[in-house]
């Protein structure tokens, strides 16, 4: 009795009141700021009037060299909010949304006062919650954000009376050719990101189709850990982490050296694959605490943080002897959380890898527990089998693999966790 009404009360605690307006969190350089520190984009150019003609956009050409893009040669004025009248300042929801300009030509074309790239509609009037994903190179970042992106759009979504749209259709394009047809249409492994490659971060909104509803955004950096050396770059990277809402860390059970040396004994290295070398994920740990953390007060981070075992279905080989993992493990079982986190799910599997890490890497969940004080464990099978030459064999079936942001929308309030009915 106790227990239930102990979630009773949790759930009334997350579930948190809506603001009249939210600090805006830049979906593409992570800027922080008030929402009345947007700048606009005239919406029409004037060639009598050097202040309202077509011109460079110095900022959004520098943010775009960041990530390789090709410079825009001439883009309508920038409008500084400050220079209109108050009278001649649009709101909606107490919120700055659009400005009249001196020749009383309306925009609503808002913009991050940093990089002056566009900002989602709902920005400010809602919190910025963005989730990030991260972990170390040759961990499985991409073919989990794919296949968490597929899943969430095709399945989850429709759980929770939401969708899972991309920011642009730029993103939309770009996921859906890169990453979605090449694995979920043909079978084939995605490849590890070249260090020498930075893109645009990749950007969906889960909107929920309850209006009193703020959306949540889910941001996918695809650049291999090792590439990250250039400074402006890694101060976008770590603004990015600092200002998420939720974090979801990979860890890949093939860069735990016991458990690699396990598999290779049960079922040959050549079927468990070459492995890239790349940080250890306690490594991994240490450069975010030196990168983020530390600066933080009292030197740890209170992000609700999923820590993520990748390539589960690996660990088949080892429940023959019982040894690391049962045979009939949650791991090997799909689940699908509907409507809300089913906490006694969440709680098995939370338990059960807490207890398989601290077993083949104590100094890694140590360290978790030290910088990150809201934290969970999980297990998902992004292909639901292992892939042979670079080649899934059979249908894609993801196992588990939107758990982690599931109860994510639950720790920040978007959703409600019940135990049994």
């Amino acid at each position: 009795m106790f227990s239930l009404l102990k979630r009773l009360f949790e759930n009334k605690q997350r579930i948190k009141e809506r603001l009249p307006f939210y600090d805006i969190v830049c979906p593409y350089c992570f800027l922080k700021f008030h929402h009345e520190e947007v700048v606009f984009r005239a919406a029409h150019f004037r060639d009598d009037d050097e202040e309202f003609a077509l011109q460079e956009d110095e900022r959004l050409n520098d943010y775009r060299a960041k990530f390789g893009l090709a410079p825009i040669d001439e883009l309508e004025a920038i409008i500084h909010p400050l220079t209109i009248p108050s009278e001649d300042r649009i709101y909606s929801n107490n919120v700055l949304i659009g400005v009249s300009d001196k020749y009383s030509v309306i925009t609503r074309s808002r913009l991050c006062p940093d990089c002056h790239n566009d900002l989602p509609i709902t920005a400010g009037k809602y919190p910025s919650n963005i989730v990030s994903i991260i972990g170390g190179t040759s961990v499985g970042k991409t073919v989990y954000m794919t296949s968490l992106i597929h899943t969430l759009q095709h399945i989850t979504a429709n759980h929770f009376n939401a969708a899972c749209i991309p920011l642009t259709t730029e993103v939309s394009m770009r996921f859906r050719v890169n990453y979605e047809v090449p694995l979920f249409g043909h079978g084939s492994m995605l490849q590890s990101t070249e260090k020498t490659i930075r893109q645009e971060p990749l950007i969906f909104q889960f909107i929920f189709k309850n209006e009193d509803q703020s959306p949540l955004t889910l941001c996918f950096f695809d650049v291999a850990g090792e590439g990250m050396t250039d400074q402006d770059y890694l101060k976008i990277y770590a603004a990015h982490i600092k200002n998420s809402a939720g974090i979801m860390f990979l860890v890949d059970p093939m860069q735990i050296k016991m458990i690699r040396d396990k598999l290779i004994y049960q079922m040959g290295e050549q079927a468990v694959g070459r492995l890239d070398l790349g940080d250890e994920p306690r490594e991994v740990v240490i450069s975010l605490f030196g990168d983020f953390i530390a600066h933080l007060e009292n030197n740890h981070t209170t992000i609700p943080t999923a820590v993520i075992l990748t390539k589960s279905d690996l660990l088949n080989a080892l429940k023959s002897d019982g040894d690391y993992i049962s045979a009939n493990s949650n791991v090997f079982r799909n689940y699908i959380h509907k409507d809300y986190l089913h906490l006694d799910e969440y709680e098995n599997i939370n338990g059960e890898i807490r207890r398989f890490l601290s077993r083949i890497d104590t100094p890694l969940v140590n360290s978790l527990e030290v910088y990150f004080k809201e934290i969970s464990y999980f297990a998902v099978s992004a292909l639901g089998s292992n892939p042979v030459n670079q080649q899934v064999n059979g249908i894609i079936s993801p196992v588990r693999v939107d758990e982690p942001f599931v109860w994510l929308l639950y720790k920040l309030g978007y959703i409600e966790g019940r135990g049994p009915e």
